[in-house]
């Protein structure tokens, strides 16, 4: 993939602690534009509440989130309301309304954020629906949708208003594999069509491989090592090796992940 060599997201000396316990420790990194940059790691591991960090949902206990110059993580009212429209969040379960149908869930951002005709909404909802491959299936309700579908529905909404990052929450849990490559080409084809930076948390190593351009190790609320598929592939790390092999020998313990299961 062609990109620009610049940053746009620089996460310097992260840290989070929920009620006393350290969730995340001393995270750096950058992201660059135009990249998908994937956040790889254990359950219970921080990924997920790094991206919530990221994307500006919830604030770090120390350490800054660098985008357009500003940091995100010290910002609140407009200014924050207005970096946030340039984000878009895909969340692990869809997080579509029950109640609204397909076209009403992927439109509600539109209408929330914006001040367009119903005509014009109508029209970039259809747009980003066919996008995801769903036109066709604007009147339906979530309930009438496979989970494949709902995801691709999840991706459109995350899309709608043109952001310049989406953040993915574990886009292919629970699929089979075939759908998981679908969503995994989808969005590899988005990154490249729309021209935005992907931000990808999973644990699947088959979709970590296939879509990433560099990858950020995470383990025990720390990065061990970022770096490329190639990099990662031939990291000298061992806890790195055992994770992406997933041996069951190795310094990942079984009582780690037992551990990790309960927080």
């Amino acid at each position: 993939m062609n990109m620009e060599h610049d940053s746009v997201l620089r996460i310097r000396q992260l840290s989070k602690v929920y009620n006393g316990r350290q969730v995340l420790s001393d995270v750096s990194f950058e992201i660059k534009r135009g990249e998908v940059f994937v956040i790889m790691g254990g359950s219970g591991c921080g990924k997920s509440t790094l991206l919530r960090i990221m994307a500006g949902s919830i604030a770090p206990s120390s350490g800054e989130i660098i985008f357009d110059g500003k940091n995100i993580g010290s910002i609140s009212g407009d200014d924050k309301d207005k970096i946030k429209k340039k984000f878009g969040m895909s969340f692990q379960s869809a997080a579509l309304l029950d109640s609204l149908t397909v076209e009403e869930n992927v439109s509600l951002p539109i209408k929330e954020h914006t001040r367009l005709d119903r005509e014009v909404i109508h029209i970039i909802t259809a747009m980003k629906l066919k996008l995801v491959g769903l036109q066709g299936f604007e009147n339906y309700m979530p309930s009438e949708l496979s989970g494949g579908m709902k995801k691709r529905a999840g991706l459109a909404r995350a899309i709608a208003l043109d952001p310049e990052i989406v953040f993915y929450d574990e886009p292919t849990a629970g699929l089979d594999p075939v759908v998981c490559a679908v969503v995994d080409q989808l969005i590899l084809d988005l990154t490249k069509k729309l021209k935005i930076t992907s931000v990808v948390v999973t644990h699947n190593m088959e979709s970590v491989f296939r879509i990433a351009d560099r990858i950020a190790m995470l383990y025990k609320g720390k990065v061990l090592q970022v770096g490329t598929v190639e990099e990662i592939r031939n990291s000298s790390n061992p806890i790195v090796q055992q994770f992406i092999k997933g041996d069951i020998e190795g310094p990942i313990q079984m009582d780690d992940k037992l551990s990790e299961a309960m927080c």
